[in-house]
């Protein structure tokens, strides 16, 4: 791995994503990328007693389907690196408890999906590990009840908000050929624009996703036009336009380009509000629609830009502005080589 620029890492060896498992919930499962999900559950309980159990089900189905796709048991695995929304990463840990793979738990927020996957690559790339396993879940009842309000409270919601996605996303990465090549990474600042509403995560992050794009072209000597795509995480309806002109701004036109998991995932008569968000917005959009997409040849590079927003209830309730981080990842088909 070589430090490109400021923020850039560029892989030396070649890295694949080897498998990917996704599973996701009912309102998921409706939606218009169902057919590229793996394991798909009609409730939001996914058979178990609880939201969180729920959650730890959907990490452990995405693993296990990843897994099996190669015939691989934990066994074959290095390195597990995992993490989600709730306190403590309890989805991530509890599911490490449970596969007992070697465990980096790690913390992005939104962005945790790209965050692992980067840091996983970089330890491939440098002889740390031969096959890792980068993971992230949200739920929607677990993350309403932890950030917000529970559900069954049925508080009104405005048009800024957005609806966390039900599922899981996991990926395995090795220097085994396969069909979607792994080739950089750019790891993102904290920016913080002075938003406090947390039900407005879009313009929150909207900046984050902007300095890491921008920061991006001018570490590899980029322009837009190099990507077939350049998706975002969950920036939803109110955010992606904010990120389409603070680009502009730096005269970069992505206007063509871009496009966000969480406009992605639901259709507009979903009632989801802005969009969709949570860990698994750009995890299983990203792992089932977009590699699959790659790994056919029809899109040969795209730039994967998760986006998180670092607050927690207690920040919150003391007024506290949103800290906000996007971490980026350039997947291509194997047919481009860079």
């Amino acid at each position: 791995m070589i430090l490109t620029g400021k923020q850039s890492w560029v892989f030396q060896n070649d890295l694949y994503i080897n498998a990917t498992g996704t599973a996701v919930g009912p309102k998921e499962k409706d939606g218009p990328l169902k057919e590229t999900f793996d394991v798909t559950y009609d409730d939001l309980h996914c058979g178990e007693k609880n939201w969180e159990l729920a959650e730890r089900k959907l990490m452990n189905t995405a693993i296990d389907t990843c897994i099996q796709k190669l015939n691989y048991t934990y066994d074959d695995v290095d390195l597990f690196l995992a993490g989600d929304l709730l306190n403590q990463n309890v989805t991530a840990n509890f599911v490490a408890r449970q596969n007992q793979i070697p465990f980096l738990c790690m913390f992005g927020a939104c962005s945790t999906s790209m965050e692992t996957l980067a840091l996983g690559s970089a330890l491939v790339d440098g002889g740390f590990a031969n096959r890792i396993i980068a993971a992230t879940s949200s739920h929607n009842a677990t993350a309403e009840r932890q950030f917000r309000y529970p559900t069954e409270y049925g508080g009104q919601k405005p048009k800024t908000a957005t609806a966390t996605v039900t599922g899981s996303g996991a990926a395995l990465v090795s220097k085994e050929k396969g069909k979607v090549k792994i080739t950089s990474a750019t790891i993102g600042r904290v920016a913080d624009y002075g938003i406090k509403d947390p039900f407005d995560m879009g313009s929150a992050m909207a900046p984050a996703a902007a300095q890491t794009i921008s920061q991006h072209f001018k570490d590899l000597g980029r322009e837009p036009s190099d990507y077939d795509l350049i998706v975002t995480g969950d920036l939803s309806g109110v955010g992606s336009p904010i990120l389409k002109d603070l680009l502009k701004e730096e005269g970069y036109n992505v206007f063509s380009t871009h496009n966000d998991c969480g406009l992605m995932i639901y259709r507009p008569d979903q009632n989801v509000f802005a969009g969709g968000s949570g860990c698994a917005c750009s995890a299983v959009v990203t792992y089932g629609h977009l590699v699959e997409q790659i790994a056919k040849g029809e899109l040969k590079r795209v730039f994967v830009v998760a986006t998180g927003a670092l607050l927690s209830p207690t920040m919150t309730q003391q007024k506290e502005t949103i800290p906000t981080i996007a971490h980026g990842v350039v997947l291509e088909s194997v047919e481009v080589e860079s």
